[in-house]
């Protein structure tokens, strides 16, 4: 391993706005349940089940009806 490296020449990462970031959020018990029953069922990642599901709303451009 070298003591120094030279970064001149790097180029960024053209795919670094598509990488995935960590967030915390909070979710019920049920939810967080339901998704990784069905991921298990799956064979994915819960976390990466509830992406997809989230980015299948923002491409269909969902909205929640909010009734009190």
């Amino acid at each position: 391993m070298k003591r120094e490296y030279d970064f001149s020449k790097g180029k960024r990462n053209p795919n670094a706005k598509r990488l995935k970031k960590q967030i915390t959020i909070r979710i019920d018990e049920p939810s967080l349940t339901y998704f990784q029953e069905l991921a298990n069922e799956m064979g994915i990642p819960y976390q990466s089940l509830i992406n997809l599901y989230l980015r299948d709303c923002m491409s269909k451009k969902r909205k929640l009806i909010w009734e009190e």
